[in-house]
């Protein structure tokens, strides 16, 4: 017997199906999920925990419209928040027949290249069938509970002989007094952030996800975004002004300056429509992320948690292919230097005395004749560098444009390719960058994306896209005000995935930035790519370089400490094998910050410390001195200042 969710019945149904813990198995094998069928008579709603208890979310009982809550314990993350998914017009999420609820748990671990270098995927599920009581179509609402957050998407069944389009409206209702940070839309995903209480933020804003939020008194933190987004339009967020954030997909996102400059407006008009999808309908996950602390959001792995591991048939060693090589790279471009083939020559020889991995090459190797190229990749080969070679993502739309780039780079030797100017989340655009990866792949070639949106995770099951860009990075002249900036964004756009900021520059453009602020961005702004931004000539002559030449790509821990404040302060602490790093980055005026070191663990360790000098403007110093865990580090930061400390294990 099915219960039929109708208006007229909405308020008989009140016995209720809860989900208790005993439905989920304790297995801690690798990954094991147990399942259990119930079938639905009346129920009042529908609970979710997260495997620790503290994280919930709920499913109301109101069939005329689906709705949602999220908890933290007591706190309410998200207030009562609508679910709108539509097909062909139909509003499959009002008016509902509840039909079967399937539980589920997920536990297995797996390696990463992100904050840390095992990701924990561990979360307990629900599959939820319905069926729209107008349109008679069936499908199902999958909800994940991680400790760290949740996240649901829509499966819409259907044959693929037929195409349906979809569309969304769901809203995320923050709570009052909630402060948020977001940016819009207008540079597409390279903006700078707002700070603002949800109650401040305005009816048809655009946010690019995340969008990350402070709850009220203190209570934590959350930050939305998607997950796993493939055969289907990206997500932007558009304030209702009264406090909701709308899901906005691809088509219905505003006009940005860099689409229309490079495509003009008669091309944003044509993916301006919604895009149709064939068979069955799987949209992306969308994901709130939950945590007390900001220590709790930076080290979620939910995005990549949520995508699907790599095809073993292209990945055989997963992330551990050999020719998956993380690592820092130099680069021309924001610091300038000799841009002949000699020249750039010599900043492959000069990454190689850095021990830097990669060299990004912009468009002056489609100049250079088949020789040249070859010649380039084989002589940075030699310095222990590999070469990647730009190119414009409008030449790579075609399966034979791909195959001929992907095929030369392989047969020059080179690398990796840096492929730009995206612009846009519609469907079609979504399904170039996965005819990329996967061409690239064949290929065995790397690739950062440029110009593009925000990552959702999917460079887990494609382990050659090593990073993207979507960010307000250093190739951004107009930003003024670089101290803040670079405090907001470990705690907004990161969140989402790594990001080609193109760190650490020490010329005019780190503006109000002192130099030792840009070294700890090295330490803060971890991607398996780490593209450089300072000549390399220029950090082998600075005192700092030992210290510069030792921080990784990748880490094997990070601690975020108490003191962070989002666009503020931010105090990392990182591991790679037994040294730490210790990354403090000012976002505002001078302050005195205490660091306990009781992180490094027991032992006597050698400090190599790289301060602002507060007798020179503009410069640093360096020191080196013995620490024990029971010292607490005093830091005399400047305006806009930073340190960087390496503790080995002596």
């Amino acid at each position: 017997m099915k219960a039929i969710f109708t208006p007229t019945l909405v308020a008989l149904l009140l016995v209720g199906l809860c989900l208790p813990d005993s439905v989920f198995s304790q297995s801690q094998s690798r990954e094991q999920r147990s399942r259990r069928l119930i079938r639905v008579v009346a129920m009042k709603q529908i609970d979710v925990k997260s495997p620790d208890g503290k994280v919930m979310f709920s499913l109301l009982p109101n069939a005329e419209r689906l709705t949602f809550t999220i908890k933290l314990d007591e706190t309410t993350v998200l207030d009562p928040s609508p679910m709108i998914i539509k097909i062909d017009g139909y509003d499959l999420s009002s008016g509902v027949v509840f039909d079967t609820v399937v539980s589920y748990k997920i536990e297995e671990s797996y390696p990463w290249y992100g904050a840390h270098s095992v990701a924990m995927n561990r979360c307990n599920g629900a599959t939820i069938s319905l069926r729209h009581d107008l349109s008679f179509v069936q499908y199902h609402l999958d909800v994940r509970v991680f400790d760290d957050g949740i996240a649901f998407r829509h499966i819409i069944p259907g044959p693929d002989s037929v195409t349906r389009v979809p569309d969304e409206y769901t809203t995320f209702i923050v709570p009052h007094n909630s402060t948020v940070w977001y940016h819009d839309m207008d540079g597409h995903y390279e903006a700078e952030y707002a700070k603002q209480t949800i109650g401040e933020i305005p009816p048809g804003q655009w946010a690019g996800p995340p969008v990350t939020i402070k709850l009220a008194g203190e209570a934590g933190y959350a930050s939305i975004t998607e997950a796993n987004l493939i055969n289907y339009s990206g997500m932007g967020l558009e304030a209702d002004g009264r406090r909701g954030w709308v899901t906005g997909l691809g088509h219905r996102q505003p006009l940005n300056y860099p689409f229309e400059l490079r495509y003009g407006r008669e091309e944003a008009k044509r993916l301006g429509k919604a895009a149709g999808i064939s068979g069955t309908i799987t949209t992306p996950w969308r994901v709130v992320m939950v945590g007390r602390e900001l220590n709790t959001l930076i080290n979620s792995t939910i995005v990549p948690n949520l995508c699907p591991p790599p095809d073993p048939g292209l990945f055989p060693q997963g992330i551990k292919a050999p020719w998956i090589r993380p690592g820092r790279a130099v680069w021309r471009y924001v610091d300038g230097g000799d841009g002949s083939f000699d020249g750039l020559k010599r900043f492959s020889l000069l990454a190689g005395q850095l021990g830097f991995e990669h060299h990004i090459i912009e468009g002056f190797w489609s100049r250079w004749t088949m020789e040249q190229r070859k010649e380039i990749a084989e002589y940075s080969r030699k310095q222990g560098v590999g070469v990647w070679f730009w190119k414009h993502s409008r030449d790579l739309r075609t399966p034979e444009q791909r195959e001929e780039f992907f095929k030369m780079l392989r047969e020059l030797g080179v690398t990796g390719a840096k492929i730009d100017f995206f612009d846009h989340e519609a469907k079609e655009v979504i399904d170039a960058y996965e005819e990329m990866l996967r061409k690239a792949a064949e290929y065995q070639i790397l690739v950062v994306f440029h110009g593009s949106n925000k990552p959702t995770g999917r460079d887990r099951t494609w382990p050659n896209e090593l990073v993207r860009e979507s960010i307000r990075g250093m190739e951004s002249r107009g930003l003024t005000d670089r101290a803040r900036h670079q405090t907001i964004l470990p705690f907004t756009r990161y969140l989402a995935g790594p990001a080609d900021y193109t760190t650490m520059l020490f010329s005019e453009r780190r503006r109000n930035s002192s130099p030792t602020h840009q070294i700890a961005t090295m330490a803060v702004f971890s991607s398996p790519l780490l593209t450089i931004a300072a000549r390399p000539d220029t950090i082998l002559s600075i005192p700092a370089m030992d210290v510069i030449k030792s921080i990784p790509a990748v880490w094997d821990e990070t601690i975020v400490l108490p003191d962070s404040k989002i666009g503020e302060l931010v105090v990392y602490a990182r591991r790679t094998g037994k040294t730490w790093f210790l990354a403090v980055m000012n976002g505002g005026s001078a302050r005195t910050v205490r660091v306990p070191l009781k992180f490094l663990g027991e032992g006597s360790y050698k400090g190599d410390l790289v301060l602002d000098d507060p007798a020179k403007s503009g410069a640093l110093k360096t020191e080196s001195s013995d620490f024990q865990p029971t010292t607490e580090l005093k830091i005399e930061m400047v305006d806009g200042g930073g340190f960087v400390g390496r503790f080995s294990k002596k």
